[in-house]
């Protein structure tokens, strides 16, 4: 790579004059712009050296890859002049540039809240729903399952109460996670939810006499709104006390008078007022939801993937967790919000399928099956930003598909018992006398969406979408692209069948569930991630320090078999400039396998309000004629977790 001739490409493609301010992380150029829609987009897509592109947070990210993004920022830096800042520099001066928005606030504050207990609600859901399909009759005749075998009926049960306790005690789940949220103590969150659902409550004539006032001993089982807004009083009285009470005493008092004046407060006002808050916004969800039927539905399924893309759709678990709860005591019809994801995330999957058959750019074809399953699987991220709405029209021919599909599932009454993941292993999820119409809908989704971007890209969009990989301008690009292309070639034929370890202890998962697009979408190559459980990181191959950060946050290291693995720990901790972050090497040094790397202090990047991911990519995977992740992969370092494969 020419770095200096790639930051020249890059700053003629976004504007010399566009250009507010420019930094960098291990993998991409983060700039501040003063108008994107100047940026000269396609160019910057058909870049070789340019792996990607996407704005976040104010930000305009050009993904380099690690490495050379060192010595293209240099030279972006000498070309135009601008000072050099660190990425917490540069979000100083993107926020400057953005105008608050409450609404995205407050929906990244429920996102924040929810979206730690999903697994939760998706493991009660779940069994739930195993148990209404070992209960209900009429699916394989007029009796139930437990009815034709009597000898289960004790597991039903056990299923049964499993199922029920995080819809009950869903107070507990939302207290302890708001508290964190909120910077109150996550045990006294947890306090709170408890205090609320203490078995001995209930009973329409139940009081305590307190100050010639009748306070009811409501039991807020199943509740969300109330306690979420008696621990935001928690942690407001929490804050105050460990302030204004001296050290001597503040360890004892602070819990005591936090706790002691919530609950006084929940059961007074909080708990009765927001009950009945609660209970209205539930009330006209499922009023909405029965009135407008079929045609409420396809018009949600035509907008939910637009809602996607602003990021409102992180709202929707609060919602969707007061219905599951309505369901689990045997009211209301279940969760068609559920099902309205699965349409649409089996749309978009669909329509980037589409583009993988028409293009013939190996760069989109490649990120275009990749980001197909991953949205058939309920991951649409990576099929959204990465192919879908680049040409555009793949994305409104899969809101077609997807509204279809959903006013078809709203004509049949299909509904989920359960959170799950919303794509084709949705029906998990759902109601079992809803399964055969809901595998209906996800087909008429995927057609309809599958056939209408294919038709209309081979008709009107051919040469855009199917065209060649790079322009090739003059002769002399011409070389250059043909030297790089035989210089790649052999480098691949060089390379050799290989096993990645997995660098840190902890549970292995996809990619595409990295809350970071470059990641998700897989632009700096395939691999895994990891939730880590330990702080000590180990070189996954033997071979050559290739990149070792000041910031001690990312090493890359090139195998003695050919494979070149990124190790990225956490997500903007470049922003920490090493702080919680010890390293053992310098670029240049041999490893072995099993050598340890670094040490991070994954409790203080959590403290501090860092995602830990760790993710390890392989760089060079388009060298390779296939890079996988061994799904079952352990959860110790030196485990198996990526197998490349390469060219014969």
């Amino acid at each position: 790579m020419d770095h200096r001739k790639v930051a020249e490409r890059v700053i003629k493609d976004v504007g010399r004059d566009n250009i507010i301010a420019a930094a960098h992380c291990a993998t991409r150029l983060r700039l501040v712009l003063k108008d994107d829609s100047k940026v000269d987009q396609k160019a910057l897509d058909n870049d070789p050296d340019v792996k990607g592109t996407f704005k976040t947070n104010g930000q305009y990210q050009v993904i380099i890859g690690p490495g050379d993004v060192n010595d293209v920022y240099d030279e972006f830096i000498n070309i135009t002049g601008l000072k050099e800042l660190s990425t917490d520099d540069l979000k100083k001066v993107a926020a400057e540039g953005q105008k608050k928005n409450p609404v995205m606030d407050f929906i990244k504050l429920l996102s924040d809240i929810f979206v730690p207990i999903i697994p939760a609600l998706v493991a009660g859901g779940l069994l739930m729903a195993l148990n209404n399909f070992l209960t209900s009759p009429g699916l394989f005749g007029p009796k139930s399952v437990v009815q034709m075998v009597p000898s289960i009926a004790s597991w039903s049960s056990i299923i049964q109460v499993m199922s029920a306790a995080p819809f009950i005690f869903m107070p507990i789940l939302v207290g302890m996670s708001a508290a964190k949220r909120f910077g109150a103590n996550q045990f006294l969150g947890a306090t709170i939810g408890m205090i609320m659902t203490t078995p001995g409550l209930g009973g329409a004539d139940k009081f305590w006499h307190i100050f010639s006032f009748n306070v009811p001993q409501t039991n807020y089982q199943y509740q969300v709104i109330p306690v979420l807004v008696a621990v935001w009083v928690l942690a407001f009285l929490e804050k105050k006390f460990h302030k204004w009470l001296p050290s001597a005493v503040d360890f004892t008092f602070t819990p005591l008078l936090s706790i002691m004046i919530t609950g006084f407060l929940t059961f007074t006002i909080i708990g009765p007022v927001f009950k009945g808050v609660s209970d209205l916004i539930t009330d006209a969800i499922v009023w909405l939801y029965n009135t407008t039927g079929a045609f409420g539905m396809g018009v949600f399924g035509l907008t939910y993937s637009a809602i996607v893309t602003t990021g409102l759709h992180q709202s929707f678990p609060a919602v969707e967790t007061q219905l599951l709860a309505q369901f689990a005591q045997g009211h209301g019809s279940g969760d068609f919000i559920f099902v309205t994801a699965c349409m649409a995330n089996v749309a978009q999957g669909a329509a980037t399928f589409a583009v993988y058959f028409l293009t013939k750019n190996k760069k989109i074809k490649g990120l275009s099956s990749s980001a197909g399953v991953s949205a058939l699987l309920g991951i649409t991220e990576p099929a959204l930003f990465g192919v879908n709405l680049k040409y555009k029209f793949p994305f409104f021919c899969a809101l077609i598909g997807s509204g279809v599909a959903a006013a078809f599932a709203g004509f049949m009454h299909v509904t989920a018992a359960a959170l799950g993941s919303a794509g084709f292993l949705g029906f998990l999820s759902i109601v079992p006398k809803n399964i055969p119409m809901w595998a209906v809908s996800v087909v008429i989704s995927f057609a309809v969406a599958f056939i209408l971007t294919y038709v209309y890209g081979k008709g009107h969009m051919q040469e855009e979408v199917a065209g060649q990989d790079v322009p090739v301008n003059d002769a002399t690009d011409y070389a250059e692209e043909t030297q790089k292309a035989e210089k790649v070639g052999k480098e691949a034929l060089a390379l050799k069948d290989e096993i990645i370890a997995s660098p840190v202890d902890g549970t292995p998962e996809s990619l595409t569930k990295v809350n970071d697009q470059v990641f998700s979408a897989k632009l700096m190559g395939d691999g895994a991630a990891i939730i880590p459980s330990d702080n000590n990181i180990y070189s996954p191959v033997s071979g050559t320090i290739t990149i070792a950060y000041e910031t001690k946050h990312a090493y890359g290291i090139k195998s003695d078999d050919g494979a070149e693995v990124l190790i990225h720990i956490g997500l903007d901790t470049v922003n920490l400039k090493g702080q919680h972050f010890e390293s053992f090497v310098k670029q240049g040094q041999r490893v072995k396998k099993g050598d340890k790397l670094g040490t991070a202090d994954m409790a203080a990047l959590k403290e501090a309000g860092y995602d830990t991911t760790v993710m390890v990519v392989i760089t060079n995977t388009a060298n390779y004629a296939n890079v996988q992740r061994i799904t079952d992969a352990g959860d110790k370092h030196g485990d198996n977790l990526i197998a490349v494969t390469a060219h014969e």
